[in-house]
């Protein structure tokens, strides 16, 4: 089948051109056809830019054991939504991704649910090195230096330092030092407040925990990714490491903050906790000056049941997937950045990072991931307009100023004004290395 969108401003890596891009089975096969070209759909995209599918590498679809709040389903429709067109879900699942067996069963569950592309890290334990060894059909290995459920916490030294001088994959990692967390919530007595989230996870965890694995990863010439950086402290750290370090922000980091905690409550409550008004600042910086490559979302939904529980009993974690992209555009037409830059921290940079195979730009061979944007169209973002299975939002309320409108996965339109097909069907994700 062929497609051909005409007239749209097209984002490339090095410019913005109008252009006419022609998609075949599936790929970009021209990015400066004749608007006459014999095409079975063609697509009037006047007056919208085309970027690249977005790609979040940091989900959690809560499918298997937690689908009540999410699946592989209602978390994919919710991206094909929000115009991220690949997302890299994480292995803390019920039971978790830590052998073979159960990454090749979330493969072929999600070969059969997700709208949009997918891919799962493989999660390692103190005694899993065999099979971070031999994963192949994965981005790379996730480790929890902190809190988390189940076996899935590694902090101990020597189980750190055989997990990087042995494997091969890229390695992220949520970094957030346990005992600092501990002796916080203890001098707090657990804490009472939504705020004491922000103190018991406080700047020293992160920054913490942060030297330790970036340390991990430059004696052992192993390749990683700092997941949701949240502090000054880190961005700063950030400037002084090699080229084997990446880093990313996310959309909470960049735009909420302690204050927000009196208005949203438990709504804003994450790991890492949202920090101040300097962090915001400097974390947007950080992306303007390259420290920071990448945008992501960390879309970790709870039922609004379980969130207003009373603090320490909620639950961390707020979905974004399908808001990520437009809260962006918003901040270009707000004059904090440019389309350009976004569309490098949520496409190619991940790509990248990731070693993912032939998407993240528009360009001929790419795969023909693409999203239509207006940034010219505003709308109020509503709880009661979501398609994550949670079903709200913390940004509930918000006019936001620049829109994703039409989504295509493998050349094929899976979302446009509001209308899904549910005939469509992602496919795994490539790498480099697999």
């Amino acid at each position: 089948m062929k497609t051909l969108i005409i007239g749209a401003e097209v984002v490339f890596p090095d410019r913005i051109q109008k252009a006419n891009i022609l998609v075949e089975n599936g790929s970009i096969v021209d990015t400066s056809a004749d608007a006459t070209t014999a095409a079975d759909e063609v697509i009037d995209a006047s007056g919208l830019h085309l970027i690249p599918g977005a790609i979040d590498d940091q989900v959690h679809f809560r499918d298997p054991g937690l689908t009540h709040k999410e699946d592989l389903a209602t978390g994919s429709r919710a991206c094909a939504k929000g115009g991220i067109t690949t997302f890299l879900e994480m292995p803390n699942t019920k039971p978790a991704t830590i052998t073979l067996e159960a990454l090749e069963e979330k493969l072929d569950v999600a070969a059969g649910k997700c709208l949009v592309n997918f891919g799962f890290y493989i999660g390692a334990t103190p005694d899993n090195i065999e099979v971070l060894k031999a994963a192949r059909r994965t981005p790379g290995i996730k480790i929890f230096i902190g809190s988390s459920t189940g076996n899935l916490l590694v902090d101990q030294q020597e189980d750190l330092e055989r997990i990087f001088a042995e494997t091969t994959l890229t390695i992220c990692a949520h970094c957030e030092d346990e005992a600092t967390v501990r002796a916080n919530s203890e001098r707090l007595s657990g804490g009472s407040a939504f705020i004491d989230h922000s103190s018991i996870r406080d700047h020293k965890a992160a920054i913490i925990a942060t030297k330790r694995a970036v340390d991990l990863a430059e004696r052992h010439n192993h390749r990683f990714h700092v997941l949701h950086v949240s502090t000054a402290q880190e961005v700063e750290f950030l400037k002084t490491t090699s080229d084997l370090i990446t880093a990313e922000a996310c959309p909470h980091h960049l735009l909420f903050n302690v204050d927000d905690y009196e208005r949203l409550g438990s709504l804003v409550q994450m790991n890492p906790s949202i920090k101040n008004k300097e962090d915001n600042a400097a974390l947007w910086q950080a992306l303007l000056d390259g420290t920071i490559g990448v945008v992501a979302t960390d879309h970790a939904p709870h039922t609004l049941e379980e969130k207003q529980l009373p603090y320490p009993q909620s639950p961390s974690g707020l979905p974004a997937v399908e808001n990520s992209l437009a809260l962006m555009l918003d901040s270009v037409n707000k004059g904090r950045c440019s389309l350009q830059q976004v569309v490098s921290w949520m496409c190619e940079a991940p790509a990248k990072v990731w070693d993912i195979v032939n998407k993240g730009r528009i360009q001929v061979g790419y795969d023909a991931d693409l999203v239509l944007v207006d940034m010219n169209r505003e709308a109020e973002v509503r709880n009661e307009d979501q398609v994550t299975k949670c079903g709200w939002t913390p940004w509930h309320g918000d006019t936001l100023k620049g829109w994703p409108v039409r989504t295509i996965v493998g050349g094929r339109t899976v979302f446009n004004e509001g209308v899904f097909d549910e005939s469509v069907r992602g496919t795994e994700a490539k790498y480099n290395h697999a």
